[in-house]
């Protein structure tokens, strides 16, 4: 299959790039104005005889995680993994508030991992992203880039001139009658690209590729797992400030959402409710023994903030069912730090009647944990996102 992305409105520095329909898409830094970026089969997502590999960099609200990956011949291993913590509300909802605590991060991560290699893939997630798939009368490829910030004006939020616009062509329409066609429309402020490619190269790292976190999720999906063609499947990354949501069918993205919430609220609720300090939290969340606090006096707290996670899932669900064609969904591929809440995931799967599976980033790529001083099972949910910007490429469009 080759798929096609085209992308309108940057800026020097600011880049933005969609993936959706099993495609791997970036835009490189130093482009401007109108483009268009493919990549057909296979062998691009491993690699193979390609350009050379980026450094995967998953900013986060409460760490930053780094990947490096290098090709085996037959796909990919891990060639090294870290994790660094950020200072405290350095990022708050998604915003970069201290960029010099956030750079000195980036610096220590990738000095920890030893990795060399300047050349970074990043990404955003959060309300100054847009993912909306919209439909349009029929036309062709040169037309709608012609008419596309035009008709973006009408679903975004934003002044169009403030932001950054990639497009996928979904459906071209043209079969039984139809008359539409059906494009994924992905929109970033510029100021929040800034925000972010300037602390990585504070860093001392270039900033090639910037993706969207939901289709980082998906790059590794794909790569680790084989879905049917008629599976829904819902990727869901509970980071430590949202709750990141794309589902996915038929290796295309049919619907994202952002929720404002994640594992930050289950520790700043035991915060409140026992006065402890935020490392003991942390620990308390995850169905840890904390000093002077016992679990079942911890369980109905945790379980008043699941429920708040629960009524923005169930509101997501919703909405997908009444704006998709198919209104099923056959499983959630679970990922993310806050998905180690204690009882987070049984509940999950007992409200919503469905499979919840981990989603395991070195189930295709294999992790040499010992070698690399981490726990495998510890790091995986925390690193899908990583993961999935380290199978970009530098050249990327």
């Amino acid at each position: 299959m080759r798929s096609r992305l085209r992308r309108t409105g940057s800026t020097p520095g600011g880049f933005l790039a969609t993936r959706p329909q099993a495609a791997t898409y970036g835009i490189p830094a130093d482009r401007t104005g109108p483009g268009a970026s493919e990549r057909a089969g296979n062998t691009d997502v491993f690699g193979i005889g390609k350009s050379k590999t980026v450094v995967g960099l998953d900013i986060g609200s409460s760490a930053v995680k780094a990947v490096e990956l290098k090709s085996t011949g037959r796909g990919y291993r891990i060639a090294a993994i870290a994790s660094e913590a950020i200072p405290p509300d350095s990022i708050v909802d998604g915003a970069i508030i201290d960029g010099t605590g956030v750079a000195e991060a980036i610096r220590r991560v990738l000095d920890q991992a030893g990795i060399k290699s300047k050349d970074v893939a990043a990404s955003l997630s959060g309300n100054a992203v847009i993912v909306k798939k919209i439909s349009l009368p029929q036309m062709t490829d040169s037309e709608l880039a012609e008419t596309i910030r035009w008709e973006a004006e009408q679903y975004i939020p934003f002044d169009v001139q403030d932001v950054n616009l990639d497009y996928q062509i979904l459906d071209a329409g043209g079969e039984s009658g139809k008359t539409a066609m059906d494009v994924l429309l992905v929109a970033a402020k510029k100021d929040k690209i800034g925000d972010y490619t300037s602390v990585i190269a504070q860093a001392g790292r270039n900033p090639v590729v910037m993706d969207i976190d939901a289709f980082a999720i998906q790059n590794a999906f794909e790569v680790n797992y084989d879905a049917e063609p008629s599976e829904v499947n819902v990727l869901m990354n509970v980071g430590a400030s949202a709750v990141n949501i794309n589902i996915v069918s038929g290796g295309t993205s049919v619907f994202t959402r952002d929720i404002s919430i994640g594992g930050n609220a289950y520790t700043e609720a035991i915060q409140r409710e026992f006065n402890l300090p935020f490392a003991q939290a942390e620990q308390a969340k995850r169905g840890e023994s904390v000093q002077g606090v016992q679990t079942e006096e911890m369980r109905p707290v945790l379980k008043a903030v699941t429920e708040n996670v629960l009524l923005e899932i169930q509101k997501t669900f919703d909405f997908f069912r009444a704006t998709a064609v198919a209104d099923r969904i056959d499983r959630i591929m679970l990922c993310g730090g806050g998905a180690r809440v204690e009882g987070f995931v049984e509940t999950l799967a007992e409200r919503f009647g469905l499979p919840v599976e981990p989603l395991d980033p070195f189930r295709r790529i294999p992790l040499d944990a010992a070698a690399l001083g981490v726990a495998a099972d510890h790091v995986g949910p925390t690193s899908v996102v990583a993961v999935g910007l380290a199978l970009r490429r530098e050249g990327d469009r």
